[in-house]
This record gives structure tokens, sequence and C-alpha cells, in this order.
């Protein structure tokens, strides 16, 4: 653990790199070292703000990096801080231009170039765009190829992400929240931005084009935080009966906990679950497909829909689940794949084909962090920050935080949806 204080300004960041970007020695190796470390913090730019990050949760790609140095193809290659869901308040501004161009001192009452004021409540978009690209100019800037992800390995040099006390973030990627938003509520933000980004895809790929999800039916497979939130923004959209599907009967239990409202205890929304069997893994792609097979007919016959549902959120990335996605879509329907796993999978794409089944990629988001944090601030999803941050812990004591993610469950076997940590 690294204890160096360069001045009074101080992050204490999660640092994890893969010494197998630098040692050749250690090929088919996966070797990490973790520590904390204190920094000096710089200024913001003209274009930043200063951020004290007050809450963030913990990823599953988070987890990757902390266990085994990479996340899918994304090879840590340097020292790397975690994390990049986040809600924080502005605590600098940058200060203003005088006539000679010196810069004044900033103050609470300083004026930045946005219309973000010290003690501003934020939720931080950590994805940066280029602006200037195709994609960027019709609005699909999560697919910007010059695009920096904070935490992410994805490019080289790596942008640190916000596991910090403070960080220095462009204005424009800095959202108010208003002040019945929590922090709590704030952190979950992003993953949230992620749902609607699915939903919003299913509504605009593929053959249904304009189909409204409204009345209809839908599948979840996996209620992570993802899942779950995905499930919640499917019932604000109107979606009539949502089916979560997962292997853990203790995260099944918070689903069903979902539709009810935390005030009168009346249920809010129709969701629900089906605890699937864990099926001994295979490499046998007949048993694969086999397997696929027989728990899709489990969730059809479960929940009633034969044949099928018109929407498939799948949450997992696992090769398993996209396998069952398939077989649980209708005639017609879609898979939208939101979970980021396995890179190279087998899959029935005859299963697909033959019966005009639209898969469809889900990449992070665009343009819905506003969605989210209206979402919030509506009182429609009250609750639901409560039942998903299920684990606290401080800054100081990140790694207890990444253990509890990595087993699921704390020591006394509550299960672990979203661990936050806080500052």
């Amino acid at each position: 653990m690294v204890l160096e204080i360069f001045n009074s300004y101080v992050h204490l960041s999660l640092i994890q790199c893969n010494r197998e970007a630098f040692d050749h020695h250690s090929a088919g190796l996966v070797l990490t070292w973790r520590s904390q470390e204190k920094r000096p913090l710089a200024a913001p730019t003209s274009h930043e703000v200063q951020i004290a990050v007050k809450a963030t949760g913990l990823c599953g790609s988070d987890l990757h990096y902390y266990q085994h140095g990479r996340n899918g193809n994304f090879v840590v290659q340097s020292p790397l801080v975690l994390g990049h869901e986040s809600a924080g308040v502005v605590t600098k501004v940058p200060a203003p231009i005088t006539m000679n161009g010196s810069s004044k001192s900033t103050t609470p009452s300083s004026e930045s170039s946005s219309d973000l004021k010290v003690g501003d409540r934020v939720a931080l978009e950590v994805g940066i765009p280029c602006r200037a690209c195709s994609l960027c100019a019709v609005g699909r800037y999560n697919l910007c190829p010059s695009l920096v992800f904070r935490s992410s390995a994805k490019t080289f040099p790596h942008a640190d992400g916000t596991l910090q006390r403070y960080i220095n973030h462009p204005a424009s990627m800095c959202h108010k929240l208003p002040m019945k938003v929590s922090f709590e509520q704030g952190a979950l933000v992003e993953p949230l931005a992620v749902a609607l980004h699915g939903i919003s895809r299913s509504i605009g790929a593929g053959s249904g084009e304009h189909d409204n999800p409204a009345g209809t039916a839908a599948l979840v497979i996996g209620a992570g935080a993802v899942g779950l939130l995905v499930s919640a923004a499917l019932a604000v959209h109107g979606v009539a009966d949502i089916v979560i599907a997962d292997i853990s009967a203790a995260r099944l239990a918070i689903a069903e906990k979902l539709g009810q409202d935390p005030k009168t205890g009346y249920r809010r929304f129709s969701i629900r679950t089906v605890l699937l069997d864990k099926l001994s893994p295979t490499t046998n792609t007949d048993t694969k497909m086999s397997n696929a097979t027989y728990l899709a007919g489990v969730i059809k016959e479960t929940t009633s829909p034969s044949h099928g549902f018109p929407r498939v959120f799948e949450c997992t990335g696992l090769e398993s689940c996209v396998q069952l996605g398939i077989f649980s879509a209708s005639t017609g329907g879609k898979l939208m794949l939101v979970g980021m796993g396995q890179p190279i999978q087998t899959l029935n794409i005859s299963a697909a084909a033959l019966r005009e089944v639209d898969i469809v990629g889900v990449f992070r988001y665009a343009n819905q962090y506003p969605r989210a944090i209206r979402l919030f601030a509506s009182g429609q999803l009250d609750g639901v920050a409560e039942l998903l941050c299920t684990h606290k812990v401080a800054l100081e004591e990140a790694e207890k935080a990444f253990d509890i993610s990595a087993k699921g469950q704390d020591e006394a076997g509550n299960p672990a949806v979203k661990v936050l940590v806080e500052a």
C-alpha cells in the first residue's frame, strides 16, 4: 500500500494492474497486484469541474478487472483506477478568465463555462466521445471509435475510474441530480441508462421498428442489478407481463419485491420469477442446445406464454443464457444482448434466423442519463435503489467491497446485488 501524501489534494484510489503486460516470462498467467494510493490533484481545466465522489456502484466489469486484469478482450496494460457508476458533489469549477488572460481564484461563488456550480449534486457519465465523428453526429456517441471510458482497458492510455475521493470530469458529462434523487440512486443512473438503452434498442431495431412494448410480455434472463433495472424500466414502459429467470433463489426473492410499492405494499408492477435448474457445464454442442431448449420449455410452461416472448433481455453475457434467450423468444421476437460476457459463443443461429428472431446488440448507452434521472425523480422507482444496493462499504475498505461482490454474498450469507463504495 502506497501512502505518499503530496499535498492537501488527496484522492484515495483503488489501483489494478495486469503484470502480464510487463512480464513476458509469465505468458499464460494473469498476475495482478492491488493497492491504494494517495496522489496530488490538479485543478480542473477550462471544460472540467471537480467532483467529490460520494457513491460508486461496483460493476461486473470492475470485478473482472480486479480479479483477472481483463474484461473480455480488454486487457489492463497499466495501473488503472476502477469504478464508473458514480454520483457526487461539485467542489470546484474552472476559474474565470480575466481581461489580462490570468485566472481568478475559484471560490464557491465562481461560475463555470457550464451551468454547474459548487454544491451541485451530479451523476457522472464517464464515456467521453469525440463529438466530431459520423456516429457522434447522429447521436450514437456510445459507438464513437475514439470514445474514452473511465475504468475501461479498451483504450490506451487508460482513463482512470471514479473510485477516488475527488475527480476532474468534463462539465458536459456531469448531469444534475434533483434534491429528491439520492446518491444511491445517482450511482444507479449508469446501469439504469444501460437498461433504458436496451429497451430503446428493442423498439427501434429490426422488424419491430414501430412496435410499442406496452401491454406485451418480456423475459429478463439474469436477476443481477442490470436485469432488475431492466425489469423495473420495462414495467414503467407499460409491459404487462415481466418474467425474471435466474438460478439464484435469493436474488429472485429480491426481484419479487420489485413489484411492491414501498409505501403501501401493494403490487405496482406485474413481475414474476422463475428459478432455473443449474445444469452441469458441458462442451458438447448437442447437449448445450438440449439444455437451452429444456430451460426455455420450463420458463414457457411456468409462465404461460407457450409461444415465447416478443422481447427477451439477456443480462448475463453467459453462452448458456444467450442460447436460452434464442429458444425463449417468440417467432418474430427479439433477443437483446445486454450482458457482456464470453466473446466467442456457440449459438443455434438457425433457431433464430428461421423464425426471424432479431438478435440485437446493446453497448452501454447514449442520451439516456437525463431519462434515467427523470425516472428516479418521478418516484416511479421509489424503493428500487434500497432493494438493489444491498451493501455499502467505505472507500478505505474497497477491497472488502470487491470480495463481497466476487462471492455474491456477505459473511452472513446475505445476497449481494449492488455493492456501493462510499466516500
